[in-house]
């Protein structure tokens, strides 16, 4: 089986087609936002209730707080309600200012203006979600 290097895990994982989307993903948070290596944190686990979840992608402030939750999905899966409401669910959790959801082909960023996620135009830079936090 295929593997892939996670630079967030640091360590070589399955190259499954969510893994593949997800390690494309951090490195646009990288490259193209700015984004730390050391400020995001992939399959970051967290109790919702009772039960384990554990996001795709989770980005932090400089304080440790999380700022912006992704939602990975294979190529395949289409970006639909139901992915939103998973990231919103955990957003319930990790009160975070942006949402970012993708398959790889389509991608859909919404921050959180007056208690509701609202679509946003960019993949926003990191300075700009730290002056949104």
């Amino acid at each position: 089986m295929d593997r892939i290097w996670d630079p967030l895990r640091r360590k070589f994982v399955t190259a499954t087609p969510e893994e593949r989307v997800r390690q494309w993903f951090v490195n646009v948070l990288a490259t193209s936002a700015s984004v730390p290596y050391h400020m995001m944190r992939s399959e970051a686990g967290f109790l919702f209730g009772e039960k384990k979840y554990r996001a795709d992608i989770v980005v932090y402030g400089r304080n440790g707080r999380p700022l912006c939750v992704v939602e990975c999905k294979r190529p395949d899966v289409e970006i639909d309600a139901r992915v939103a409401e998973q990231a919103m669910r955990y957003n319930s959790v990790l009160d975070v200012k942006f949402l970012m959801l993708t398959n790889g082909n389509l991608t859909y960023i919404y921050i959180l203006e007056r208690g509701t996620f609202v679509p946003f135009d960019h993949i926003p830079s990191y300075e700009e979600m730290l002056c949104r936090q």
